[in-house]
Protein backbone atom coordinates (compact mmCIF):
# COMPACT_ATOMS: atom_id res chain seq x y z
CA UNK A 1 0.00 0.00 0.00
CA UNK A 2 2.43 2.72 0.70
CA UNK A 3 3.95 2.49 -2.74
CA UNK A 4 1.17 4.15 -3.65
CA UNK A 5 1.81 7.06 -1.32
CA UNK A 6 2.51 10.26 -2.69
CA UNK A 7 5.28 12.32 -1.43
CA UNK A 8 2.75 14.43 0.78
CA UNK A 9 0.94 10.99 2.26
CA UNK A 10 4.54 9.46 3.43
CA UNK A 11 5.54 13.17 5.14
CA UNK A 12 2.10 12.74 6.65
CA UNK A 13 2.74 9.29 8.12
CA UNK A 14 6.37 10.63 9.16
CA UNK A 15 5.40 13.73 10.72
CA UNK A 16 2.49 11.82 12.32
CA UNK A 17 5.13 10.03 14.48
CA UNK A 18 6.90 13.23 15.17
CA UNK A 19 3.90 14.29 17.04
CA UNK A 20 3.36 11.28 18.95
CA UNK A 21 6.99 11.46 20.15
CA UNK A 22 6.26 15.36 20.34
CA UNK A 23 3.25 14.61 22.73
CA UNK A 24 4.42 11.54 24.78
CA UNK A 25 2.19 9.22 23.25
CA UNK A 26 3.02 6.16 23.28
CA UNK A 27 0.88 5.40 19.79
CA UNK A 28 0.14 7.30 16.78
CA UNK A 29 -3.66 7.68 17.44
CA UNK A 30 -5.98 9.27 14.59
CA UNK A 31 -5.02 13.17 16.30
CA UNK A 32 -1.48 13.01 15.43
CA UNK A 33 -2.42 11.78 11.76
CA UNK A 34 -4.52 15.56 11.88
CA UNK A 35 -1.98 17.52 13.48
CA UNK A 36 0.65 16.08 11.11
CA UNK A 37 -2.19 16.98 8.00
CA UNK A 38 -2.08 20.34 9.72
CA UNK A 39 1.80 20.70 9.28
CA UNK A 40 2.00 20.30 5.54
CA UNK A 41 1.26 23.04 2.83
CA UNK A 42 -1.36 21.54 0.42
CA UNK A 43 -4.91 22.16 -0.51
CA UNK A 44 -6.00 19.15 1.62
CA UNK A 45 -4.30 21.53 4.87
CA UNK A 46 -5.48 24.53 3.56
CA UNK A 47 -9.55 23.39 3.60
CA UNK A 48 -9.02 22.42 7.37
CA UNK A 49 -7.84 25.84 7.55
CA UNK A 50 -10.96 27.21 6.19
CA UNK A 51 -12.51 25.50 8.44
CA UNK A 52 -10.85 26.83 11.73
CA UNK A 53 -8.50 23.79 12.26
CA UNK A 54 -4.81 24.73 13.04
CA UNK A 55 -1.93 23.24 14.32
CA UNK A 56 -1.84 24.95 17.45
CA UNK A 57 -5.63 25.04 18.94
CA UNK A 58 -5.76 21.57 18.00
CA UNK A 59 -2.75 20.49 19.58
CA UNK A 60 -4.02 22.64 22.80
CA UNK A 61 -7.14 20.65 22.34
CA UNK A 62 -5.57 16.88 22.05
CA UNK A 63 -3.59 17.73 24.94
CA UNK A 64 -6.48 18.80 27.21
CA UNK A 65 -8.51 15.86 25.55
CA UNK A 66 -5.71 13.63 26.30
CA UNK A 67 -4.41 14.82 29.67
CA UNK A 68 -2.75 12.05 32.04
CA UNK A 69 -3.35 13.54 35.30
CA UNK A 70 -6.71 15.90 36.25
CA UNK A 71 -5.12 17.99 39.36
CA UNK A 72 -8.92 19.16 40.03
CA UNK A 73 -9.69 15.45 40.52
CA UNK A 74 -6.37 14.64 42.88
CA UNK A 75 -6.99 17.42 44.39
CA UNK A 76 -10.69 16.51 45.17
CA UNK A 77 -8.60 13.22 46.57
CA UNK A 78 -6.63 14.99 48.88
CA UNK A 79 -3.62 14.44 45.98
CA UNK A 80 -1.47 18.18 45.06
CA UNK A 81 -0.32 17.58 41.98
CA UNK A 82 2.07 20.31 42.21
CA UNK A 83 3.88 19.14 45.37
CA UNK A 84 4.32 15.41 43.77
CA UNK A 85 5.68 17.01 40.75
CA UNK A 86 7.86 19.43 42.73
CA UNK A 87 8.81 16.47 45.10
CA UNK A 88 9.46 14.31 41.76
CA UNK A 89 11.39 17.20 40.19
CA UNK A 90 13.86 17.26 43.01
CA UNK A 91 14.40 13.60 43.54
CA UNK A 92 15.28 12.81 39.65
CA UNK A 93 15.64 16.51 38.01
CA UNK A 94 13.52 18.92 36.70
CA UNK A 95 11.04 17.30 34.13
CA UNK A 96 11.34 13.86 35.78
CA UNK A 97 7.86 13.14 35.40
CA UNK A 98 7.36 14.18 31.61
CA UNK A 99 10.38 11.67 30.27
CA UNK A 100 10.16 9.34 27.89
CA UNK A 101 11.82 6.20 27.30
CA UNK A 102 15.39 6.57 25.69
CA UNK A 103 14.30 4.69 21.94
CA UNK A 104 11.41 7.21 21.79
CA UNK A 105 13.43 10.47 22.77
CA UNK A 106 16.03 9.83 20.06
CA UNK A 107 12.99 9.36 17.66
CA UNK A 108 12.82 5.49 17.81
CA UNK A 109 9.57 3.76 15.61
CA UNK A 110 6.26 5.10 17.38
CA UNK A 111 3.16 2.30 16.28
CA UNK A 112 0.45 2.97 15.16
CA UNK A 113 -2.91 2.32 17.27
CA UNK A 114 -5.35 0.23 15.16
CA UNK A 115 -7.55 2.80 15.04
CA UNK A 116 -4.82 5.22 12.92
CA UNK A 117 -4.09 1.98 10.62
CA UNK A 118 -7.68 1.71 9.69
CA UNK A 119 -7.66 5.66 8.68
CA UNK A 120 -5.02 4.66 6.32
CA UNK A 121 -6.36 1.67 4.60
CA UNK A 122 -9.81 3.77 4.62
CA UNK A 123 -7.64 6.00 2.74
CA UNK A 124 -6.79 3.47 0.26
CA UNK A 125 -10.17 2.75 -0.61
CA UNK A 126 -11.24 6.56 -0.88
CA UNK A 127 -7.79 6.36 -3.70
CA UNK A 128 -9.82 3.35 -5.42
CA UNK A 129 -13.58 5.37 -4.91
CA UNK A 130 -12.28 8.40 -6.57
CA UNK A 131 -10.48 5.71 -9.36
CA UNK A 132 -7.12 7.84 -8.62
CA UNK A 133 -3.95 5.46 -8.65
CA UNK A 134 -2.08 7.71 -5.63
CA UNK A 135 -2.91 8.07 -1.92
CA UNK A 136 -2.31 11.43 -1.16
CA UNK A 137 -2.62 13.41 1.91
CA UNK A 138 -6.26 14.49 1.53
CA UNK A 139 -7.22 10.43 0.81
CA UNK A 140 -5.75 10.22 4.85
CA UNK A 141 -7.84 13.24 5.70
CA UNK A 142 -11.25 11.68 4.11
CA UNK A 143 -9.88 7.87 5.79
CA UNK A 144 -9.84 9.92 9.01
CA UNK A 145 -13.04 11.87 8.78
CA UNK A 146 -14.70 8.14 7.04
CA UNK A 147 -13.54 6.06 10.51
CA UNK A 148 -15.25 8.80 12.32
CA UNK A 149 -14.55 7.29 15.16
CA UNK A 150 -11.26 8.88 17.03
CA UNK A 151 -9.69 11.47 18.82
CA UNK A 152 -8.95 13.80 15.52
CA UNK A 153 -12.89 13.48 14.67
CA UNK A 154 -13.64 14.55 17.96
CA UNK A 155 -11.75 17.69 18.12
CA UNK A 156 -13.13 18.00 14.71
CA UNK A 157 -16.98 17.99 15.58
CA UNK A 158 -16.04 19.55 19.40
CA UNK A 159 -15.87 22.87 16.70
CA UNK A 160 -18.83 22.26 15.32
CA UNK A 161 -17.06 21.30 11.82
CA UNK A 162 -19.69 18.70 9.59
CA UNK A 163 -17.38 15.88 8.77
CA UNK A 164 -19.56 15.06 5.33
CA UNK A 165 -19.16 18.85 4.09
CA UNK A 166 -15.46 18.84 5.21
CA UNK A 167 -14.98 15.32 3.47
CA UNK A 168 -16.88 17.12 0.59
CA UNK A 169 -14.59 20.00 0.15
CA UNK A 170 -11.88 17.69 0.40
CA UNK A 171 -13.09 15.76 -2.18
CA UNK A 172 -13.05 19.11 -4.53
CA UNK A 173 -9.64 20.01 -3.68
CA UNK A 174 -8.45 16.56 -4.86
CA UNK A 175 -10.09 16.80 -8.06
CA UNK A 176 -8.69 20.36 -9.43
Amino acid sequence: MFERFTHEARETVVQAQAEARRLHSSHVGTEHLLLALLAQDTPTAAVLARHGLSREPVTAAVQELTGDLDADALGSLGIDLDAVRERAEAAFGPGALDQQPADRRRGGHVPFSPRAKKVLELSLRETLAMKQKTITDGHIALGLIREGQGLAMRVVADRGIDGPGLAGEIRVALRS
